[in-house]
């Protein structure tokens, strides 16, 4: 069964072209390196300008479990913690 994944991130607001930056770069490296990920995805707020969603979907709880284990995501994610303006919100979903 697929797993889904919503997160909310609050980024410090004079950070988030760089923040989109990163986050990009850390979009390729799901693709590239986590062949059970379905998408991986980063959405702006359109009421709360520094407010993001990251839509994911992995193929089953394996593939989630997967998630993030290369050295490239792990650098590339504690570089994105240094814009967050508190800790994200996140929410683990089973595809019906």
């Amino acid at each position: 069964m697929a797993v889904g994944i919503v997160a909310t991130l609050n980024i410090q607001p004079d950070k988030t072209d760089e923040f989109e930056e990163n986050f990009k770069q850390l979009m390729a490296i799901v693709a590239e390196k986590e062949p059970g990920n379905n998408w991986y995805a980063l959405h702006r707020s359109r009421d709360e300008e520094a407010t993001y969603i990251v839509m994911e979907q992995y193929v089953d709880q394996a593939a989630l479990d997967q998630h993030g284990k290369s050295d490239e995501f792990k650098a590339q994610s504690a570089k994105l913690g240094a814009f967050l303006a508190g800790a994200p919100t996140i929410s683990i979903l089973d595809a019906v």
